[in-house]
């Protein structure tokens, strides 16, 4: 399981997100402890014949998170000096519990959560093609391999005929170069060979990570982590005393968005402190971003815990 220790970090982890972990981590937390709202979105400026299916691969964000982020602009043909903007601030999924993986299958999009307080670590995936192919509900690590060996299942080979039995490491094995094996038969968090699949449905039901990701991801779990597979299409949280709420649409789970924000922030207390037009608007948008709906008297005295 993730230790008391987990905070050490492997030498081999890019510099790059020890500095933005650091930085989330002193950032004041809502409940006394962990924080709620995570991180924080900046802008790209696209460069001549980038696509924001090149962008988001570079920038380590889903497909479907920059899609959202950016409904005015050309998925695969922006304008050259377009500004972009680059979701990289989340609300972290209510499910969340220390030293667990959450996958939260409406933003397509992992959350490992340390048993110390501060932010969790998270990486954009890719997910099953038919909403029902992964299941909900808490799993476990069972096993994790390095180089892993492919064996597609019969309904896979009926669909093509041509696979082989098995395909061993190497570029055309679709598991990548790590792999963590869960408590469902042939259910996986696993790399990929089809990058560009990230951030979109693409498989059987496995959940697939950027190829640089995996790798950092497989350190940091252990055999028997609890793996929570959740659908959360809105989620709510408090940051420096002001509420935010952060919906995406899934379309493999019909209900009432703004709904269901609602249900959430009366849950929390916080209903009262929002202005209704302004959740109106974030529910219409859904930008998959964190949107600050405070109402206009002013930030919210005292903590809420708890989602």
């Amino acid at each position: 399981m993730l230790g008391p220790d987990w905070t050490v970090f492997d030498t081999e982890v890019d510099v790059k997100v020890l500095l933005s972990l650091l930085l989330l981590a002193a950032l004041p937390a809502a409940d006394g402890g962990r924080e709620e709202v995570v991180g924080e979105p900046t802008t790209h400026i696209v460069a001549a014949g980038e696509s924001l299916i090149e962008i988001a691969l570079d920038q380590d964000v889903g497909f479907n998170e920059i899609a959202a982020a950016n409904p005015g602009l050309d998925p695969y043909i922006p304008p050259a000096g377009a500004t972009v903007v680059l979701p990289k601030a989340w609300i972290v999924p209510r499910s969340a519990v220390p030293g667990t993986l959450v996958v939260n299958l409406s933003e397509m999009r992992l959350y490992l959560i340390p048993y110390a307080p501060g932010p969790p670590i998270s990486f954009p995936v890719g997910i099953a093609t038919e909403a029902d192919a992964t299941p909900l509900g808490t799993l476990r690590v069972v096993a994790k391999q390095v180089n892993p060996t492919w064996f597609p299942t019969p309904a896979i080979r009926r669909e093509d005929p041509e696979l082989p039995v098995k395909v061993p490491p190497g570029p055309e094995n679709p598991l990548g170069t790590h792999a963590l094996r869960l408590s469902v038969p042939a259910l996986l968090i696993h790399g990929t060979n089809k990058p560009y699949g990230v951030g979109r449905k693409v498989s059987h039901g496995c959940i697939r990570l950027y190829p640089d990701d995996i790798p950092r991801l497989y350190r940091l779990v252990d055999v028997g982590t609890k793996v929570i597979i959740v659908r959360e299409p809105v989620k709510v949280g408090v940051r420096r005393s002001r509420v935010y709420v952060e919906v995406h649409v899934d379309e493999d789970y019909s209900i009432d968005l703004l709904a269901e924000a609602k249900r959430l922030l009366a849950h929390r207390h916080l209903l009262e402190h929002v202005d209704a037009a302004l959740l109106d608007e974030a529910v219409k948008q859904h930008s998959g971003l964190p949107v600050d709906v405070t109402s206009a008297a002013g930030p919210i005295a005292g903590a809420f815990t708890g989602q």
